[in-house]
């Protein structure tokens, strides 16, 4: 158990307990004792059970008060019961002459800002909560207390574990076509075998998040990156590629059964397929190759796991921050930007060009809110019966990448069954679950989100005839018939067919008459 020496007098003992602390003071005073009734300033909770009543100069200057009169040291003028506890003014300066002047980097890394002649810690920044005290490392030699955000050491603990022995970072990368870039070293055997495949539109992704040990979303992204030779081309720090991918993984729920990082990583898979499509892959540049896999990777970042009509009912501040609209894929967007800013992945690129890859990357975003289906799906078809796409043009080649990544959103009715029910399971516990959460809070109950009501084969019947036959049957008629989209189809109609049959297989015998297409349609979360 390391010791803080030094800074009161004393051995103040920190227990480490992982990522939190907690600070052992005084054991065998209690809360009531006349030692700590001084101290009336309501504690602020840091998360991982470390309670402090002010930051930690403020908290050195208490204990060290605190200390003295229980030692029958320097006495504090003697308080009454409701005043506040303060320090003699010309105690509160030489506290302060004791403190170490910190560097600017310090207290950029700190957010906080001190002020000199009264020793308060001042919010920089207006948000909240405040820094977390995660890792509390005392050396001898400095006596120095390190502080760090929970986050921020989860991202370097699994920065190190995927980086470790990379061949990247020892500037030996293979140059051959048929390498595994990245995965050479990290990932050999069975991983690095489905990524040779990974064009494939029988891609198992749940097998891959298993074999890459839930790094499914940034091993594949770098794949990607290095078999477009994006990294070259834009000339991006490899480090801040690493953290800007890990960034986007993390800030997905894991505990959402369905919008998680691994639905990301399905939709980046899918949408690297429809990038080889032949009429597609001659005409896209590297940029839009760059804004297509970015935002399928990045489209529900942060994603809460309930959908637009239930933060907008239970006044969620995303619903009035977005009034209303687009809410959750405008967090999404907004998310990314931020996340591209604190990495400093696109830094080096001119501050227009920078911007505009951000524009473009909220267009393709805002593109996959299911409430502009129709306005989407009769627009592609306007210019598929007018046959007037021009993909030599900027502005077409980017609405088609709105058309593709909006296929891939919602391509898991056309892969093989096995991939296609286990998806169906995971968005459908995703609906009930936040009908549960409805039912718990008095709450109207979201269309296909009642567990009672609505059946996993009646939710997809309806989604797959409303949602996805009408944008698919315009995807095969853009591609020609190629054979992805004729597989794709094939599919399409063969899971429609199954869960027609589990339907009335599973349903009571006076709805066997219903309409075998369901209620479907409503919105997807």
């Amino acid at each position: 158990m390391p010791v803080l020496e030094g800074l009161w007098g004393t051995d103040i003992r920190l227990q480490d307990s992982g990522l939190g602390g907690v600070v052992d003071v005084c054991p065998e005073d209690g809360p009531s004792s006349p030692v700590w009734g001084a101290l009336r300033t309501p504690p602020v909770t840091c998360g991982g059970g470390l309670s402090l009543a002010l930051e930690l100069p403020a908290l050195i200057r208490q204990l060290r008060a605190a200390w003295r009169a229980r030692r029958g040291g320097t006495q504090s003028p003697p308080k009454s019961e409701g005043e506040d506890w303060v320090e003699p003014e010309d105690e509160v300066e030489e506290e302060v002459e004791q403190v170490p002047e910190e560097s600017p980097q310090k207290q950029e890394a700190d957010g906080r800002v001190r002020t000199r002649h009264t020793g308060v810690l001042l919010e920089r920044r207006g948000s909240y909560p405040l820094i977390d005290l995660r890792i509390l490392n005392t050396s001898a030699q400095q006596g120095e207390v390190e502080l760090c955000n929970r986050r921020k050491v989860k991202r370097l603990l699994s920065f190190q574990r995927y980086c470790h022995a990379s061949r990247l970072l020892r500037g030996l990368v293979p140059h051959s076509p048929g390498s595994m870039h990245l995965l050479d070293d990290d990932y050999l055997g069975q991983a690095g075998h489905m990524l040779s495949k990974v064009s494939t539109w029988n891609f198992d992704i749940f097998l891959f998040d298993r074999l890459t040990n839930g790094n499914s979303l940034v091993t594949l992204m770098c794949h990607l990156f290095n078999v477009y030779d994006l990294v070259h081309h834009f000339q991006l720090d490899m480090v801040k590629l690493h953290r800007f991918l890990g960034m986007v993984q993390e800030d997905y729920h894991s505990q959402n059964p369905y919008h998680n990082a691994v639905h990301a990583a399905d939709v980046t898979q899918a949408m690297y397929c429809y990038l080889k499509e032949p009429k597609l892959a001659e005409q896209l540049s590297p940029l839009d190759i760059f804004l297509g896999l970015m935002a399928a990777a990045a489209h529900d970042v942060d994603h809460p796991g309930v959908n637009q009509p239930f933060l907008i009912k239970t006044r969620h501040h995303l619903a009035s921050l977005y009034q209303n609209t687009s809410v959750l894929e405008s967090h999404h967007w907004r998310s990314t930007v931020g996340m591209l800013r604190e990495s400093g992945l696109l830094s080096h690129l001119p501050p227009d060009m920078s911007q505009d890859m951000e524009q473009q990357l909220g267009s393709l975003i805002l593109a996959t809110d299911i409430s502009r289906q129709n306005e989407f799906l009769l627009s592609f078809r306007e210019h598929l019966d007018q046959q007037d796409l021009d993909l030599q043009l900027p502005s077409h080649r980017h609405f088609i990448l709105q058309i593709a990544l909006k296929c891939a959103d919602v391509c898991n009715p056309c892969r093989v069954w096995e991939l296609s029910r286990q998806w169906s399971e995971r968005v459908c516990e995703e609906f009930y679950r936040q009908g549960d959460l409805e039912r718990k809070f008095d709450l109207e109950i979201s269309p296909l989100c009642d567990q009672q009501v609505d059946s996993i084969p009646a939710i997809q019947i309806g989604f797959i005839s409303y949602i996805v036959e009408p944008l698919f049957e315009e995807w095969h008629r853009f591609t020609e018939a190629s054979p992805l989209s004729l597989t794709m189809m094939g599919h399409l109609h063969k899971n429609k067919a199954r869960w027609v049959r589990l339907r009335y297989a599973n349903a009571p015998s006076d709805t066997q008459d219903e309409d075998a297409e369901g209620r479907g349609g409503g919105d997807i979360p």
